[in-house]
């Protein structure tokens, strides 16, 4: 993605191929940055409150400054953005900063065709700061690297025959009529999306095996940027693409509708 604007609370707008992090930010040194990621339509960044709330929870979690100045930063680089784009928002040690880059061009392909998913090993997850959205994702991009070097276009993690989360997605299965996503938890993040969509569906928090995987009547992921995601295969499975991940994608666009 092409970072198109940069904006830092203090400083305002800077050019986007400039640093903006100190080199002894100790937050940036240990991988423990809070960070956002959502998906602005028509110039409104959709569920910003839920998105708020998490990052206040994550800053208290790794125990980072107050995000005082967010919505200066926001609406700094908002202003400058296309209608339609990525928004990032940072806070380390010592800097808040929010950054607008252009939305993935094959969403749409990879929407149509459904994804085609690895199940990866990830151990077991850490547990005191599980509900934290830090920058300290080289195990779960590692977990990517392998289920792409194996054909796939993402992973899904699993921890002792347990699925939690791919990398950056929530997972959700239909087993039976019901639509499942594993519990908030280690190794599964309180995603924003996931949040709406338990509004929206008849939906369950339910544990998942490997297993369920394979016997889904329907899978899919979720997060921010890739809405609601459909997947085609699982371990080279094949996954029927049901109706369901359609339907709820466009509820979310809905919902996103200035």
């Amino acid at each position: 993605m092409t970072l198109l604007a940069v904006a830092v609370h203090g400083k305002g707008l800077v050019d986007p191929e400039q640093p903006v992090f100190r080199a002894d930010d100790e937050a940036v040194l240990r991988g423990a940055v809070a960070f956002e990621t959502m998906r602005s339509y028509a110039g409104r960044p959709f569920l910003l409150d839920r998105h708020l709330a998490r990052f206040r929870g994550s800053l208290a979690a790794l125990a980072l400054p107050p995000a005082d100045g967010v919505e200066e930063v926001l609406e700094l680089a908002v202003g400058v953005a296309p209608p339609d784009h990525v928004l990032r928002l940072y806070r380390s040690s010592f800097t808040l900063a929010a950054t607008v880059a252009e939305l993935p061009a094959n969403l749409e392909q990879l929407r149509a065709r459904g994804l085609a998913l690895r199940t990866v090993d990830a151990g077991s997850p850490p547990g005191l700061i599980s509900h934290a959205k830090a920058t300290s994702y080289a195990a779960p991009f590692a977990a990517t690297r392998i289920a792409q070097a194996e054909g796939a276009d993402d992973a899904v993690l699993v921890s002792g025959g347990r699925v939690l989360d791919a990398p950056t997605a929530n997972v959700w299965a239909r087993l039976g009529g019901t639509l499942c996503t594993p519990p908030l938890g280690a190794g599964v993040l309180p995603g924003v999306t996931r949040s709406l969509l338990l509004e929206l569906a008849d939906a369950q928090e339910c544990e998942l095996a490997v297993g369920d995987l394979y016997a889904a009547e329907e899978l899919f992921i979720t997060s921010s940027i890739r809405e609601v995601m459909p997947v085609t295969s699982i371990d080279g499975r094949p996954v029927p693409k049901g109706p369901l991940a359609a339907r709820l994608q466009d509820e979310l666009r809905l919902r996103s509708t200035p």
